[in-house]
């Protein structure tokens, strides 16, 4: 393995491992108010779209909604993120994304969002209601695809490994587990 390779391996795992930090150092000072499958997640009114522009959280209402925890410089993000660009196309009735980025600035998400073709909304980068979501949902790794019900009640935490198991079959098993 060449030393270039190894370099980026090496600071895509401290970033990970950063990100966990950060997160379980949030958790022990905010407590340990975690949400449970039944629990019903709430997304801020006004999200953003790959534009920047703000649009209501209302355009989600009656679909399956994936939070999408990642950033720009994650390479397992950059790879997993055209994979989550097929399975929204293929299920734009039902389902649609929403990223929770952890880029170290606005521009850096809007960045990624355009580059990787996002067609879906954010919410706003590194905000109190993504952190306090975050928190709520346990994350400690990106990529990360939780999956709400049209309801928000969370369906599964393993979004993620579903679509690379089951490719398009996740969102039938998914539409499963809320019958």
């Amino acid at each position: 393995m060449n030393n270039s390779l190894r370099l980026a391996l090496a600071l895509c795992f401290i970033g990970v491992l950063g990100y966990g930090f950060h997160l379980f150092s949030q958790s022990e000072k905010e407590g340990n108010s975690k949400a449970g499958l039944s629990d019903k997640i709430s997304l801020p009114d006004d999200l953003l779209d790959i534009n920047g522009i703000e649009v209501s959280s209302n355009k989600l209402a009656g679909k399956f909604v994936g939070l999408y925890f990642s950033a720009s410089w994650c390479g397992p993000c950059r790879s997993f993120t055209p994979k989550l660009v097929k399975f929204r196309d293929q299920h734009i009735e039902s389902f649609e994304v929403v990223l929770v980025g952890s880029d170290g600035s606005d521009k850096a998400q809007a960045n990624y969002m355009k580059k990787y073709n996002m067609p879906w909304l954010a919410m706003k980068n590194q905000s109190e209601a993504a952190r306090n979501i975050s928190l709520s949902l346990d994350v400690e790794y990106i990529p990360y695809l939780v999956v709400l019900d049209p309801n928000g009640k969370v369906v599964t935490k393993k979004g993620k490994v579903d679509i690379v198991r089951l490719g398009a079959d996740a969102f039938s098993s998914w539409q499963e587990k809320v019958k």
